[in-house]
Protein backbone atom coordinates (compact mmCIF):
# COMPACT_ATOMS: atom_id res chain seq x y z
CA UNK A 1 0.00 0.00 0.00
CA UNK A 2 1.20 3.54 -0.79
CA UNK A 3 2.20 5.83 1.75
CA UNK A 4 1.31 8.86 -0.42
CA UNK A 5 -2.03 10.86 1.58
CA UNK A 6 -5.38 10.96 0.21
CA UNK A 7 -5.08 14.90 -1.28
CA UNK A 8 -8.43 16.28 -1.39
CA UNK A 9 -9.62 18.51 -5.08
CA UNK A 10 -10.76 22.02 -4.85
CA UNK A 11 -11.39 21.42 -1.18
CA UNK A 12 -11.23 25.28 -0.34
CA UNK A 13 -13.91 25.94 -3.25
CA UNK A 14 -16.10 23.30 -2.44
CA UNK A 15 -15.94 24.27 1.31
CA UNK A 16 -16.66 28.38 -0.30
CA UNK A 17 -19.21 26.67 -2.72
CA UNK A 18 -20.94 25.16 0.26
CA UNK A 19 -20.45 27.85 3.15
CA UNK A 20 -21.43 26.01 6.25
CA UNK A 21 -22.77 27.67 8.82
CA UNK A 22 -23.09 27.08 12.84
CA UNK A 23 -25.47 24.51 13.76
CA UNK A 24 -26.10 23.40 10.30
CA UNK A 25 -26.25 19.71 8.97
CA UNK A 26 -24.38 18.50 6.28
CA UNK A 27 -23.42 14.84 4.22
CA UNK A 28 -20.10 14.75 2.67
CA UNK A 29 -21.79 11.82 0.69
CA UNK A 30 -18.38 10.44 -0.89
CA UNK A 31 -16.34 10.53 2.76
CA UNK A 32 -13.27 8.97 1.18
CA UNK A 33 -10.11 9.96 3.61
CA UNK A 34 -12.34 12.69 5.27
CA UNK A 35 -10.78 15.60 3.82
CA UNK A 36 -13.54 18.06 2.72
CA UNK A 37 -15.57 16.70 5.88
CA UNK A 38 -12.15 17.63 8.18
CA UNK A 39 -12.51 21.32 5.98
CA UNK A 40 -15.74 21.53 6.10
CA UNK A 41 -15.51 21.04 10.12
CA UNK A 42 -12.89 23.68 10.71
CA UNK A 43 -15.47 26.31 9.35
CA UNK A 44 -18.12 26.24 11.25
CA UNK A 45 -20.06 24.55 14.00
CA UNK A 46 -21.62 22.01 12.52
CA UNK A 47 -22.51 18.64 12.25
CA UNK A 48 -21.37 16.86 9.06
CA UNK A 49 -22.65 13.01 8.38
CA UNK A 50 -19.86 11.25 6.13
CA UNK A 51 -21.12 8.72 3.78
CA UNK A 52 -19.25 5.97 2.31
CA UNK A 53 -20.05 2.62 0.80
CA UNK A 54 -16.28 1.40 1.12
CA UNK A 55 -16.39 -0.36 4.86
CA UNK A 56 -12.20 0.07 4.24
CA UNK A 57 -12.60 4.20 4.21
CA UNK A 58 -15.26 4.13 7.75
CA UNK A 59 -12.90 1.49 9.23
CA UNK A 60 -10.21 4.02 8.90
CA UNK A 61 -12.36 7.27 10.02
CA UNK A 62 -13.79 5.53 13.21
CA UNK A 63 -10.37 6.43 15.55
CA UNK A 64 -9.99 10.18 14.40
CA UNK A 65 -13.78 10.98 14.31
CA UNK A 66 -14.32 10.94 17.82
CA UNK A 67 -12.21 14.03 18.12
CA UNK A 68 -14.96 16.32 16.94
CA UNK A 69 -17.24 15.24 20.00
CA UNK A 70 -20.06 14.27 18.01
CA UNK A 71 -20.31 16.65 14.97
CA UNK A 72 -18.78 13.34 12.83
CA UNK A 73 -21.09 10.97 11.82
CA UNK A 74 -19.64 8.21 9.98
CA UNK A 75 -22.41 5.91 7.90
CA UNK A 76 -21.62 3.27 5.85
CA UNK A 77 -23.98 3.30 2.50
CA UNK A 78 -23.59 3.84 -1.15
CA UNK A 79 -24.77 7.72 -1.57
CA UNK A 80 -27.75 7.11 -4.12
CA UNK A 81 -29.32 6.16 -0.31
CA UNK A 82 -28.84 9.66 0.65
CA UNK A 83 -32.79 9.86 1.61
CA UNK A 84 -32.77 6.92 3.33
CA UNK A 85 -29.92 7.88 5.49
CA UNK A 86 -31.39 10.87 6.35
CA UNK A 87 -34.83 9.23 7.56
CA UNK A 88 -32.55 7.06 9.63
CA UNK A 89 -30.29 9.59 11.70
CA UNK A 90 -33.83 11.73 11.86
CA UNK A 91 -32.76 14.68 9.48
CA UNK A 92 -36.22 16.36 8.29
CA UNK A 93 -33.57 18.66 5.78
CA UNK A 94 -30.01 19.56 5.08
CA UNK A 95 -28.22 22.42 4.88
CA UNK A 96 -26.01 21.16 2.12
CA UNK A 97 -24.59 18.24 0.35
CA UNK A 98 -21.15 17.75 -1.42
CA UNK A 99 -19.47 14.88 -3.70
CA UNK A 100 -16.36 14.32 -4.72
CA UNK A 101 -16.62 11.70 -7.56
CA UNK A 102 -14.62 8.94 -8.65
CA UNK A 103 -12.39 6.72 -7.11
CA UNK A 104 -10.10 7.86 -4.26
CA UNK A 105 -6.07 7.87 -4.25
CA UNK A 106 -6.15 5.52 -1.27
CA UNK A 107 -8.04 3.09 -3.46
CA UNK A 108 -5.84 3.29 -6.80
CA UNK A 109 -2.45 3.08 -4.58
CA UNK A 110 -3.70 -0.14 -3.15
CA UNK A 111 -2.91 -3.30 -5.59
CA UNK A 112 -5.01 -5.59 -3.63
CA UNK A 113 -8.16 -3.75 -4.89
CA UNK A 114 -7.25 -4.25 -8.52
CA UNK A 115 -8.79 -0.46 -9.66
CA UNK A 116 -5.52 0.37 -11.32
CA UNK A 117 -3.20 -1.43 -13.89
CA UNK A 118 -0.39 0.13 -12.69
CA UNK A 119 0.09 -2.31 -9.94
CA UNK A 120 -0.45 -5.85 -10.59
CA UNK A 121 -3.18 -6.97 -8.07
CA UNK A 122 -6.50 -9.40 -8.30
CA UNK A 123 -9.11 -7.79 -11.01
CA UNK A 124 -12.09 -6.32 -8.17
CA UNK A 125 -12.72 -2.59 -8.49
CA UNK A 126 -15.81 -2.94 -6.10
CA UNK A 127 -16.00 -0.54 -4.23
CA UNK A 128 -17.98 -2.70 -1.64
CA UNK A 129 -19.44 -6.59 -2.48
CA UNK A 130 -22.43 -5.36 -2.93
CA UNK A 131 -21.99 -6.19 -7.10
CA UNK A 132 -20.21 -8.97 -8.81
CA UNK A 133 -16.78 -7.45 -9.83
CA UNK A 134 -14.60 -6.63 -13.00
CA UNK A 135 -13.55 -9.93 -12.64
CA UNK A 136 -16.74 -11.64 -13.37
CA UNK A 137 -17.53 -9.03 -15.87
CA UNK A 138 -14.36 -9.77 -17.99
CA UNK A 139 -14.69 -13.91 -17.66
CA UNK A 140 -18.37 -13.86 -18.57
CA UNK A 141 -19.44 -11.01 -20.22
CA UNK A 142 -20.13 -11.32 -24.48
CA UNK A 143 -18.23 -9.56 -26.45
CA UNK A 144 -20.98 -6.90 -27.36
CA UNK A 145 -21.67 -6.19 -23.77
CA UNK A 146 -17.95 -6.09 -23.04
CA UNK A 147 -18.02 -3.38 -26.29
CA UNK A 148 -21.15 -1.91 -25.03
CA UNK A 149 -19.40 -1.11 -21.49
CA UNK A 150 -16.11 0.54 -22.65
CA UNK A 151 -17.80 2.48 -25.76
CA UNK A 152 -20.64 3.57 -23.21
CA UNK A 153 -18.25 4.47 -19.92
CA UNK A 154 -14.72 4.73 -21.30
CA UNK A 155 -15.53 6.56 -24.54
CA UNK A 156 -12.71 3.99 -26.03
CA UNK A 157 -13.25 3.97 -30.12
CA UNK A 158 -11.61 0.42 -30.81
CA UNK A 159 -13.95 -1.01 -27.88
CA UNK A 160 -15.26 -3.82 -30.42
CA UNK A 161 -11.69 -5.01 -31.32
CA UNK A 162 -10.62 -5.14 -27.47
CA UNK A 163 -13.96 -7.12 -26.55
CA UNK A 164 -13.06 -9.95 -28.84
CA UNK A 165 -9.49 -10.26 -27.92
CA UNK A 166 -10.22 -10.41 -24.39
CA UNK A 167 -13.22 -13.37 -25.28
CA UNK A 168 -10.22 -14.65 -26.65
CA UNK A 169 -7.71 -14.12 -24.20
CA UNK A 170 -10.15 -15.99 -21.55
CA UNK A 171 -10.44 -19.32 -23.49
CA UNK A 172 -6.84 -19.97 -23.27
CA UNK A 173 -7.40 -19.68 -18.76
CA UNK A 174 -9.22 -17.66 -17.20
CA UNK A 175 -8.14 -13.69 -16.83
CA UNK A 176 -7.81 -12.75 -12.93
CA UNK A 177 -5.02 -9.97 -12.51
CA UNK A 178 -5.34 -6.34 -13.36
CA UNK A 179 -1.78 -6.51 -15.36
CA UNK A 180 -3.13 -9.14 -18.06
CA UNK A 181 -6.06 -7.37 -18.60
CA UNK A 182 -4.39 -4.41 -18.93
CA UNK A 183 -1.78 -6.37 -21.22
CA UNK A 184 -4.46 -8.02 -23.49
CA UNK A 185 -5.76 -4.18 -23.87
CA UNK A 186 -2.40 -3.29 -24.93
CA UNK A 187 -1.89 -5.66 -27.44
CA UNK A 188 -5.51 -5.81 -29.24
CA UNK A 189 -5.02 -1.68 -29.34
CA UNK A 190 -1.40 -0.49 -29.17
CA UNK A 191 -0.64 3.32 -27.79
CA UNK A 192 0.03 5.50 -31.30
CA UNK A 193 2.10 8.12 -31.07
CA UNK A 194 -0.65 11.02 -30.10
CA UNK A 195 -1.21 8.82 -26.97
CA UNK A 196 -1.28 10.53 -24.41
CA UNK A 197 -2.85 7.55 -21.67
CA UNK A 198 -1.77 3.98 -21.47
CA UNK A 199 -4.42 1.93 -24.05
CA UNK A 200 -5.81 0.50 -20.59
CA UNK A 201 -7.22 3.48 -19.24
CA UNK A 202 -10.20 3.98 -20.89
CA UNK A 203 -11.29 0.44 -20.55
CA UNK A 204 -10.48 0.41 -16.65
CA UNK A 205 -12.20 3.12 -16.18
CA UNK A 206 -15.41 1.78 -18.05
CA UNK A 207 -14.87 -1.47 -15.79
CA UNK A 208 -14.74 0.34 -12.85
CA UNK A 209 -17.55 2.81 -13.73
CA UNK A 210 -20.49 0.06 -14.52
CA UNK A 211 -19.07 -2.23 -11.74
CA UNK A 212 -20.21 -0.35 -9.34
CA UNK A 213 -22.76 1.83 -11.25
CA UNK A 214 -21.73 5.25 -10.81
CA UNK A 215 -23.40 7.08 -13.17
CA UNK A 216 -26.98 5.29 -12.20
CA UNK A 217 -25.73 6.26 -8.53
CA UNK A 218 -24.88 9.78 -9.49
CA UNK A 219 -28.32 10.41 -11.18
CA UNK A 220 -30.32 8.62 -8.00
CA UNK A 221 -28.24 10.73 -5.78
CA UNK A 222 -28.46 14.25 -7.12
CA UNK A 223 -32.33 13.84 -7.36
CA UNK A 224 -32.29 12.39 -3.52
CA UNK A 225 -29.94 15.72 -2.49
CA UNK A 226 -32.76 17.76 -4.30
CA UNK A 227 -35.37 16.67 -2.34
CA UNK A 228 -33.61 16.29 1.30
CA UNK A 229 -32.14 20.03 0.80
CA UNK A 230 -33.77 22.82 2.71
CA UNK A 231 -34.29 26.08 0.99
CA UNK A 232 -30.87 27.95 0.57
CA UNK A 233 -29.20 24.81 1.15
CA UNK A 234 -26.41 24.21 -1.48
CA UNK A 235 -25.34 21.32 -3.51
CA UNK A 236 -21.70 20.98 -4.42
CA UNK A 237 -20.37 18.49 -6.93
CA UNK A 238 -16.92 17.89 -7.64
CA UNK A 239 -16.43 15.82 -11.10
CA UNK A 240 -13.32 13.82 -12.71
CA UNK A 241 -14.22 12.99 -16.27
CA UNK A 242 -16.65 14.10 -18.88
CA UNK A 243 -18.95 11.13 -18.19
CA UNK A 244 -19.19 12.73 -14.94
CA UNK A 245 -19.56 16.57 -15.34
CA UNK A 246 -22.42 16.01 -18.21
CA UNK A 247 -24.55 14.94 -16.19
CA UNK A 248 -23.82 17.38 -13.51
CA UNK A 249 -23.85 20.67 -15.95
CA UNK A 250 -27.60 19.04 -17.20
CA UNK A 251 -28.72 18.67 -13.64
CA UNK A 252 -27.93 22.34 -12.85
CA UNK A 253 -28.89 23.52 -16.29
CA UNK A 254 -32.41 21.78 -16.34
CA UNK A 255 -33.17 22.38 -12.60
CA UNK A 256 -31.83 25.79 -12.65
CA UNK A 257 -34.36 26.68 -16.14
CA UNK A 258 -30.71 27.34 -17.97
CA UNK A 259 -31.31 24.40 -20.44
CA UNK A 260 -32.11 27.00 -23.38
CA UNK A 261 -34.51 27.00 -25.38
CA UNK A 262 -37.06 24.61 -26.79
CA UNK A 263 -36.85 24.13 -30.74
CA UNK A 264 -39.54 26.00 -32.75
CA UNK A 265 -40.47 22.51 -34.46
CA UNK A 266 -41.29 21.46 -31.28
CA UNK A 267 -44.73 21.14 -29.55
CA UNK A 268 -44.97 23.10 -26.78
CA UNK A 269 -44.72 22.06 -22.99
CA UNK A 270 -45.43 23.15 -20.12
CA UNK A 271 -42.65 25.37 -17.94
CA UNK A 272 -40.36 22.92 -15.36
CA UNK A 273 -40.76 24.32 -11.91
CA UNK A 274 -37.35 25.47 -11.08
CA UNK A 275 -35.39 24.21 -8.19
CA UNK A 276 -31.96 25.37 -7.90
CA UNK A 277 -30.07 28.23 -8.34
CA UNK A 278 -26.67 27.90 -10.49
CA UNK A 279 -23.45 29.45 -8.13
CA UNK A 280 -21.78 29.98 -10.95
CA UNK A 281 -22.07 30.45 -14.42
CA UNK A 282 -19.08 27.91 -15.57
CA UNK A 283 -17.88 25.28 -13.98
CA UNK A 284 -14.65 26.21 -11.53
CA UNK A 285 -11.07 23.96 -11.89
CA UNK A 286 -8.23 23.96 -10.12
CA UNK A 287 -5.37 26.57 -10.40
CA UNK A 288 -2.19 26.03 -12.19
CA UNK A 289 -0.11 25.56 -8.65
CA UNK A 290 -2.53 23.12 -7.28
CA UNK A 291 -2.88 20.67 -10.74
CA UNK A 292 1.44 20.94 -9.81
CA UNK A 293 1.40 19.37 -6.41
CA UNK A 294 -1.69 16.95 -7.29
CA UNK A 295 -1.54 15.98 -10.80
CA UNK A 296 -4.63 14.06 -10.26
CA UNK A 297 -6.27 17.28 -9.87
CA UNK A 298 -5.87 18.38 -13.47
CA UNK A 299 -9.70 17.02 -14.56
CA UNK A 300 -11.56 17.98 -12.02
CA UNK A 301 -14.14 20.25 -12.13
CA UNK A 302 -16.70 22.18 -9.85
CA UNK A 303 -20.30 23.03 -10.10
CA UNK A 304 -22.83 23.99 -7.73
CA UNK A 305 -26.18 25.87 -6.92
CA UNK A 306 -28.86 27.28 -4.22
CA UNK A 307 -31.59 25.11 -3.52
CA UNK A 308 -34.67 27.27 -4.10
CA UNK A 309 -38.14 26.99 -2.05
CA UNK A 310 -40.27 24.85 -4.58
CA UNK A 311 -41.33 21.45 -4.57
CA UNK A 312 -38.30 18.77 -5.75
CA UNK A 313 -39.18 16.77 -8.91
CA UNK A 314 -39.15 13.37 -9.49
CA UNK A 315 -38.10 13.67 -13.30
CA UNK A 316 -35.11 11.96 -13.31
CA UNK A 317 -34.69 11.75 -17.01
CA UNK A 318 -34.95 14.81 -17.88
CA UNK A 319 -30.98 14.96 -17.07
CA UNK A 320 -29.49 11.69 -17.16
CA UNK A 321 -31.40 9.40 -19.46
CA UNK A 322 -28.75 7.80 -21.02
CA UNK A 323 -27.11 6.95 -17.66
CA UNK A 324 -29.87 5.64 -16.24
CA UNK A 325 -30.92 3.64 -19.34
CA UNK A 326 -27.56 1.68 -19.95
CA UNK A 327 -27.22 1.19 -15.95
CA UNK A 328 -30.31 -0.91 -15.75
CA UNK A 329 -30.11 -2.34 -19.12
CA UNK A 330 -26.32 -3.28 -18.61
CA UNK A 331 -27.02 -4.76 -14.50
CA UNK A 332 -29.59 -7.02 -16.15
CA UNK A 333 -26.77 -8.96 -17.56
CA UNK A 334 -24.14 -8.55 -14.92
CA UNK A 335 -26.29 -10.01 -12.49
CA UNK A 336 -25.92 -13.32 -14.80
CA UNK A 337 -22.33 -13.34 -15.14
CA UNK A 338 -20.93 -13.81 -11.54
CA UNK A 339 -18.61 -16.90 -11.06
Amino acid sequence: MSGQPHIPVLVNEAVAALSPQNGGAYIDATFGAGGYTRAILASAQCTVYGLDRDPTAIERAAVWSRGYGGRLRLVQSPFDQLEDVCAAQNIEQLDGVVFDLGVSSMQLDEAERGFSFLRAGPLSMRMDKARPDARDVINNGEAGDLSAIFKAYGEERRAGHIARAIVSARTERAIETTDRLADIVAKAAPARPQDKIHPATRVFQALRIFVNDELGQLARALAAAEKMLAPAGRLVVVTFHSLEDRIVKRFFADRSGASGAPSRHAPAAAPKTQTFRRLHAKAQTPQSDEIAANPRARSAKLRAGIRLDSPARDDVDAFAPRALSLSNTLTASLNQWSL
